[in-house]
C-alpha cells in the first residue's frame, strides 16, 4: 500500500468515525470547497459545495441517535499522484432494517484530488441497491 492510499485510508476512516459519532465538524474537514454529493434522499440531481454538504448531515445525526448504526464495512483506496478514488460499504440502517436484512449494506464511492499535498473529498455518492 502506498503512502497515498494509508493516508486516504485515515482519512475515510475518520469521516466514517466522525459520521458515526455526529461530529460535524470532523466530517466537514478535508472535504473540497466544491464538493459534489450524491446522496440516498433528495435532491436526486446532488449537491454542490461545502455549505449544502453541512446542511445535509443534521437530520442524518437526528436518525442515527434514534439508534441507527453507520459502520464501515469494507474499503478500498486506488491513488494515483493527485487523484484517487475509493468505494466502500456501510452498515447503516435501524436495528430492524439490519435484522430484516443483515446484508444490507450503504455503497459510497469517494473521488479525491490533492491540493497543497492534502487529500480532499470531491465528490461523494452513497446510494443502497434497489431490488
Amino acid at each position: 500500500m502506498s503512502d497515498d492510499e494509508r493516508q486516504i485510508r485515515t482519512l475515510i476512516t475518520r469521516w466514517a468515525d466522525a459520521v458515526h459519532r455526529g461530529d460535524l465538524d470532523t466530517v466537514l474537514d478535508q472535504h473540497a470547497e466544491d464538493l459534489v454529493m450524491y446522496d440516498v434522499p433528495a435532491p436526486h440531481e446532488g449537491i454542490r459545495g461545502l455549505a449544502a454538504y453541512r446542511a445535509t448531515w443534521p437530520p442524518f445525526f437526528v436518525w442515527q441517535a434514534q439508534g441507527a448504526r453507520f459502520d464501515l464495512d469494507t474499503l478500498h483506496v486506488t491513488a494515483g499522484p493527485d487523484v484517487a478514488y475509493a468505494h466502500a460499504l456501510v452498515r447503516c440502517g435501524t436495528p430492524e432494517e439490519l435484522a430484516e436484512c443483515p446484508s444490507l449494506r450503504l455503497r459510497l464511492t469517494f473521488g479525491l484530488r490533492k491540493e497543497d499535498g492534502r487529500w480532499l473529498i470531491a465528490h461523494e455518492h452513497h446510494s443502497f441497491p434497489h431490488d
